[in-house]
């Protein structure tokens, strides 16, 4: 049986692929960080809403995650999700990895739902920048 947080991330890239940005700040904390990049960080669906803005503008509006391998890891209502994310895009310069070695932090909310607080498509390439 899949982890419910398979099928929400999967809802997730669908919803960055259509550019439905409304959708997909419903799957965020109020309180949720996004790593746009290294040395870049979006706080709040207002931040983060602009930065997906500014995101698809970068890859010329043509960027389509996927996940690979997926590890997740539960205690309680946290979750932490360890995953190979794929990114395909129309732009080809990117100066950053479209193969990434993402994590992400996943509350439960008090109706059960699971919310990402934590996103960061670059995993542990953090500490190399």
């Amino acid at each position: 049986m899949e982890h419910d947080l398979k099928e929400l991330i999967n809802k997730c890239d669908l919803a960055i692929k259509k550019e439905d940005l409304d959708t997909l700040m419903n799957y965020y904390t109020d309180d949720a960080v996004l790593v746009v990049k290294p040395g870049m960080i979006a706080r709040g669906k207002v931040e983060i809403k602009k930065a997906f803005i500014a995101i698809a503008e970068y890859f010329n509006n043509s960027i389509v995650p996927t996940q690979g391998e997926m590890t997740i890891l539960e205690a309680g209502d946290t979750a932490l999700v360890i995953s190979q994310t794929l990114l395909a895009a129309d732009k080809n310069d990117s100066e950053y990895s479209m193969d990434r070695r993402a994590t992400y932090v996943f509350k439960k909310n008090s109706n059960g739902e699971w919310l990402c607080a934590i996103d960061n498509s670059y995993g542990t390439d953090l500490i190399n920048k």
